[in-house]
Formats: structure tokens, C-alpha cells, sequence
């Protein structure tokens, strides 16, 4: 969804010359997967970064994207849905080495450029899964970045939908129900998301591996408990976004966990988008070559599973890659890294395993799992491939966090960087303190009042501490 398209606005004829050429690529990936023309000499790691320009003084939403970008001019920083969003994005790393350090100085040097020329604009720039401070009233199509295609992806939403508005509904501690005329709310769910290429032959493996390990990362990395003013799920960017593009098919949700297992290969996923999901954004370009996939990935762009895989190129050669979405931006960028660093751990060693997991923990039990960590994060109780079900920190602490260290290790990272990440995991689970937790415990003691709570944490996100030092 990250490329711009020139119009928003389609006829009957778009949508037919569209799907003549989804079917064709579809099926020209199809002789890829069976031909075995993926390249992919080791497992590469990267990530993209949703973040909120805020007003400098009172931490709230600033829609001042335009002006930000144009001053940066930095193509690696680019505009969100909202004009008060903006997204950060690194150059990938092979997964060995200092990479997680590279990725790490990466990120900073270009975070630290924005934060000097936000200032300069009296802003600042927040990492957190759901603003606390956001409104109802700010998320408009007033707001909307100036983009075609977030006018047409707000339109054809509605059109699918028959006109009728989109409405959420969340019950956690506090029950929100809110109506909303437009896609606007999708900007309230700021992500981190962490991208893993894979080689070929392991590639189902690692797919299933992300999606049984989306429910403790989620439940280690979750970062906001509040949505206008309401206390909800600890994750509560989860149920927010599967309600903000609710196109309203049943089954076949745009935003989705999935419904099972990968089996042979990651095309199944590409076979279900084509054969079970109508096409938001029909921008046909007869001129581009079947082989470069365009509208296969764009349509895969508007299919937002938690897991999602991509396919793309590099220097030529096609690759596949697993974007995982489950976990939300901030509090800082060291936390962030070391939820990356969790990911591409276990997804390794699980993804080795000698017995495969999924053939061990019924898929069922996994989106459960999922729901059940996004609800209640570090207090949430999950079953395992044993069959036993375990606290999720004792869970993290005695099983997954060995098992990424393990992973790191196959990998070729270096020892000393991994074990600098994987112990702030540490000292989250002996703390007891998440984004979602801090939220809460400030709350507790200095009251609801969601403005002050944002500014608290953009003074303590900008002292760079992980989220388990912060004080109250």
C-alpha cells in the first residue's frame, strides 16, 4: 500500500482489465513457486516504523506531514494515512554479524535528523501503538494525507460496505462504541513492522513459526491499552484495525489472523487473495511486465493479514519475505529492536525445529493464543506445543527466550548484541512493565486524563530508557 497511484476513481473496465492481469501474475508466481525461482542465500532482516508528529508542548496530534516530509526530503521517511503520521523504513541487514546493531544505528541516525527537524517546526515525534491523546474528532478525512491512494482506498471501503458506516466495537476493561463515515480510524494503529526474508526451502516453515509466535510477542511488546479515553485491551490496536477496514465479508476479513496453517507453499495465500478477496484499488498498467508482479502486489498490499507475505526483488532476483504486523511502535527504539531481535530468534528455531510446530499446536489454539495476548498481554496465559498451558512469562522466560538466543545464534548474530536485546525482554517479564503497563500504572496514580498521559511518555520515550526502567 506504500506505492501512490494517479486516479481514484475506476470504472467496470478497470476492474476487468485489473483482473485479467491479477490472474495472469497469479499464475506466472504459481510456475515460480513450482519452478523453485526464488533466491535467498541467507535469512535478511528489516522493518518499517509508523510514528505520530505531535505539537511539541502538548504531546497531541499535529497534521503537519507535508511539511515535515518536505523538509527532510529523506526517501526512506514517507507520509501515513494521516497527515499527523509518518513512516520510517531501514535498509535491510543479513541476519548475521552486528546486523541488529547496524539496524539499530540505522533507525537513530534517521530518527535523531527528524526529531531536529520537527523541532524546528515546534513538533515532536511519538512511537506508541494508539495515541492516548487521539480523538474521535481528529481522525477525518480533514486529516487524511493528500494522497490518491488513501481516497480511493477510503472510497471503495464504503462502497463495499454499501454506504453503511464502519463502527467499532471493542469490550476490554471499558466498552467503546463508536461509528465512524470514513477509514480514518485505521491511523489511530501506529505498527512496527518487522519484515524476515526467507530462503525458499524453509519458507512455510518460518510462516507458521511467525504465526505461532505472534501471540507472546504481542503479548511481551503490547503498547496501547487506550482508545479515546476508554480502557481496552492491552493491544487494542488489534481489534481496532481488523474493525477499521471491515469491508464487511464475513469470513474473508482484510484484516485478518488467518483460518489455518500454510501447508506446501506461501502461494496458497496468493491462490485465497485472488480467488477470495474483490479488489480495492483496480489500478491496471498493461505496459508492465507480467514477471514484475505489480498487480499481484498491490492487491496483496490491501489484504492486511498479521502475518503477510511479499514477494519482491532484489538486483532481479524474486524473494520471499514474511511481514509480521502484530507488534505496535515504541515505546522506544531499543524496545523495538528487541522485539525484532525475540521474532527473528524463535522464528529461526522453530523454524528448525525437528518436529514442525505446527504439526504440534492445531492453529486453533494458536489464534487464541493471539487474541488472548492481545487482551491481556504480560497476564495471559497461553497454550504450548506440549500441550501444557503456561503463563506467558513464565513461558517467555523459560522456554522462548533460550530458544531465540538459540535462533540468534544459528543465525551468526553476534552474541553480545542478541543477549543485550533479548535481556530487556528479561526485564520487561521481571517487571512486570510494558508500554501497555506503564499506561495503565500512570493512569492509576495521576488520573485519566489522556493529554498528560502523552506527555509523559514522549518525556520518557526521549530519554531513550527501555520501558521497563521508566518510573511513574
Amino acid at each position: 500500500m506504500g506505492q501512490e497511484i494517479p486516479r481514484s476513481h475506476f470504472s467496470t473496465h478497470d476492474f476487468d482489465a485489473f483482473n485479467q492481469r491479477l490472474r495472469m501474475e497469479t499464475d506466472y508466481l504459481q510456475s515460480c513457486f513450482s519452478e523453485n525461482r526464488f533466491s535467498c542465500l541467507h535469512y535478511t532482516g528489516g522493518f518499517e516504523v509508523e510514528a505520530w508528529l505531535v505539537n511539541r508542548k502538548n504531546a497531541l496530534p499535529a497534521a503537519v506531514n507535508e511539511e515535515f516530509l518536505l523538509r527532510f526530503n529523506n526517501p526512506n521517511v514517507v507520509s501515513e494515512l494521516a497527515l499527523f503520521n509518518v513512516e520510517f523504513n531501514v535498509h535491510p541487514q543479513l541476519l548475521k554479524g552486528n546486523a541488529v546493531r547496524l539496524l539499530h544505528d540505522d533507525l537513530s541516525l534517521t530518527w535523531e535528523k527528524s526529531r531536529a527537524i520537527a523541532c524546528e517546526m515546534c513538533a515532536d515525534l511519538m512511537i506508541i501503538g494508539i495515541h492516548p491523546g487521539v480523538r474521535d474528532e481528529d481522525l477525518t478525512l480533514g486529516n487524511m494525507s493528500h494522497s490518491k491512494r488513501y481516497d480511493a482506498l477510503n472510497k471503495r471501503v464504503l462502497a463495499m460496505r454499501h454506504g453503511q458506516p464502519l463502527k467499532l466495537d471493542i469490550h476490554g476493561r471499558e466498552h467503546l462504541d463508536s461509528v465512524h463515515y470514513d477509514v480514518m480510524l485505521e491511523a489511530a494503529a501506529t505498527s512496527f513492522q518487522i519484515h524476515l526474508q526467507v530462503r525458499p526451502e524453509k519458507a512455510v516453515r518460518a510462516f507458521n513459526a511467525a504465526q505461532i509466535v505472534s501471540a507472546p510477542l504481542v503479548a511481551i511488546s503490547a503498547n496501547a491499552p487506550y482508545v479515546f479515553g476508554h480502557d481496552l485491551w492491552d493491544e487494542s490496536r488489534i481489534p481496532l484495525f481488523e474493525q477499521a477496514v471491515d469491508v464487511g465479508e464475513k469470513r474473508n476479513k482484510r484484516v485478518t489472523f488467518g483460518y489455518d496453517y500454510v501447508e506446501d507453499s506461501l502461494f496458497e495465500c496468493f491462490r485465497e487473495n485472488l480467488e477470495c478477496y474483490p479488489v480495492l484499488l483496480p489500478m491496471c498498467d498493461t505496459d508492465e511486465p507480467v514477471e514484475n508482479l505489480t498487480h499481484l502486489r498491490l492487491h496483496n498490499g490491501t489484504i492486511w493479514r498479521w502475518n503477510r507475505p511479499l514477494v519482491g526483488y532484489d538486483d532481479g532476483n524474486l524473494h520471499l519475505r514474511i511481514e509480521n504486523r502484530v507488534v505496535p511502535a515504541g515505546p522506544t527504539i531499543t524496545d523495538m529492536l528487541a522485539n525484532a531481535t525475540f521474532f527473528w530468534g524463535v522464528v529461526r528455531a522453530l523454524a528448525d525445529h525437528k518436529q514442525a510446530p505446527e504439526r504440534l499446536l492445531p492453529f486453533p489454539i494458536v489464534r487464541q493464543n493471539f487474541y488472548n495476548a492481545a487482551h491481556y498481554s504480560l497476564e495471559s496465559s497461553m497454550q504450548w506445543l506440549d500441550g501444557e498451558s503456561y503463563l506467558v512469562k513464565d513461558l517467555v522466560h523459560n522456554q522462548l527466550i533460550p530458544m531465540a538466543r538459540e535462533g540468534m545464534q544459528e543465525l551468526g548474530v553476534d552474541a553480545g548484541d542478541y543477549n543485550y536485546y533479548l535481556d530487556i525482554i528479561l526485564g520487561r517479564i521481571s517487571s512486570g512493565q510494558n508500554g501497555a503497563c506503564w499506561q495503565r500504572k500512570w493512569v492509576s496514580q495521576h488520573g485519566n486524563d489522556m493529554q498528560l498521559l502523552s506527555r509523559a511518555y514522549l518525556q520518557r520515550q526521549n530519554t531513550g530508557l527501555p520501558v521497563h526502567e521508566w518510573d511513574i
